[in-house]
């Protein structure tokens, strides 16, 4: 199964600096996310990989990635990953979201996005819990997220009748 998101960033991503192109699509649809300029690294059914370089612009009062940005990277990765796993006919929004902030973040940021249960095709929507884990340049966990996604079937449109 390969939905609308998932093909277009596996034919962009063939594409010298396809990472980087897609990273500013996605960033163009949504405006907000290119205010830490992640970079997707990796995109399939049921995991998606971001990252966001260690820069002045995420930084907070005492130079480390400020909280608001690292929530800003799990729901970027989470909605990604949800969209790219989504059954034909369903839908998403973003419900809650749950944070930890473990330790320090420093340097460069690595997000991973996976679904808590499988992603279904269903006639009742239902809460997904994704879990998104960040972590330093050592592979170090510094923050882990939990986003609860709403999916709902798409509502069935009934043909107009002529006029």
């Amino acid at each position: 199964m390969s939905t609308p998101l998932l093909a277009l960033y596996t034919k962009i991503t063939r594409w010298p600096l396809g990472h980087w192109v897609f990273s500013k699509a996605v960033c163009f649809k949504a405006p907000y996310f290119g205010s830490i300029s992640p970079t997707i690294t990796r995109l399939e059914n049921g995991r998606c990989e971001a990252r966001i370089k260690d820069r002045r612009a995420v930084h907070n009062h005492i130079g480390t990635v400020h909280a608001i940005a690292l929530c800003n990277l799990a729901e970027l990765c989470a909605g990604l990953m949800t969209d790219a796993s989504l059954p034909d006919g369903m839908r998403w929004i973003p419900k809650g979201m749950t944070v930890a902030y473990l330790k320090r973040a420093k340097g460069t940021m690595h997000a991973v996005a996976t679904p808590a249960i499988p992603v279904v095709r269903a006639t009742e929507s239902y809460d997904l819990p994704v879990n998104v884990d960040v972590l330093d340049d050592a592979g170090e966990k510094v923050f882990q997220a939990e986003i609860r996604m709403w999916l709902s079937p798409k509502p069935v449109r009934s043909a107009r009748p002529d006029r």
